[in-house]
């Protein structure tokens, strides 16, 4: 924490590197497709449910760095709030905090078969940065639990239990659910309100407001025939009582030719 204070309450005058100053990558590749989509994913879901908030970051993939000395941290993805969303349209090439002001509240990390110190390094220095939540994603374990979320308190991490998992200081949920993201179906990272309803993803959404159009459109069209049924059946009526009263003059015409009073 000592260090978070440091960095946030820097001096400008010490010339600190800004984020053009500073490496992008770290060069090291990602070692699978799933490190790149389950964070991307989360964004884009966020992207949907923040819409109308500019006060939030997602990061995927990005340097986090703490000191100006040493290689930035990189998270598979990290989500900061009370930032801008969008600092220019060049956008962010890096997290540095000393700009920043703010620490990332969440990191989260998805495990590869080659183990990056997510367990522990990793882990031991986002707790010392002082980051509230830290989550871990196991997609290859098969009798432990694959999704971990730890919650800083009095400086160390403590696992949180549930499924989804409530982040009260983020006012979301996380948890891991069956579903298809760009044509993949497998278990996926998601967001939850606070019921433990699902967010939408993107496609989701769009395929809801597709079949929400192809209600209203069946709706109206079933509108459409009922009423041109009602018009139909008004039609006969009048044409069964024109028939009615055509006849009934025929009637009387008749009778009056025979002599009979109508009346």
């Amino acid at each position: 924490m000592v260090l978070e204070t440091m960095l946030l309450e820097y001096n400008p005058r010490q010339c600190l590197p800004s984020a053009e100053d500073l490496p992008d990558s770290d060069d090291t590749p990602v070692d699978k497709e799933l490190q790149d989509l389950i964070p991307g994913l989360l964004k884009a879901i966020l992207a949907l449910i923040w819409s109308e908030r500019m006060d939030w970051f997602f990061g995927v993939d990005m340097g986090i760095y703490c000191v100006p000395d040493k290689p930035a941290i990189v998270p598979d993805g990290f989500l900061s709030i009370g930032v801008p969303r969008i600092i220019d349209s060049d956008l962010r090439l890096s997290y540095v905090l000393w700009e920043e002001k703010q620490v990332p509240i969440m990191v989260l990390e998805v495990i590869s078969q080659t183990r990056r110190g997510e367990y522990t390094q990793k882990k031991q220095d986002y707790a010392e940065l002082g980051i509230l939540y830290y989550v871990i994603y196991n997609p290859l374990r098969k009798r432990k639990p694959r999704l971990e979320i730890y919650q800083l308190k009095d400086g160390e991490y403590q696992l949180l239990t549930g499924e989804s998992v409530w982040l009260s200081e983020i006012n979301l949920g996380l948890g891991r659910e069956q579903g298809t993201y760009q044509g993949i179906t497998r278990e996926w990272l998601y967001w939850y309100d606070q019921q433990g309803k699902r967010y939408l993803t993107p496609e989701e959404q769009l395929q809801q407001e597709r079949q929400d159009k192809e209600i209203i459109s069946e709706r109206l069209e079933r509108e459409r025939q009922i009423s041109e049924i009602a018009k139909q059946r008004a039609s006969d009526a009048e044409n069964r009582a024109a028939i009615a009263e055509e006849r009934a003059k025929c009637l009387e015409e008749l009778l009056r030719e025979a002599g009979i009073d109508t009346e």
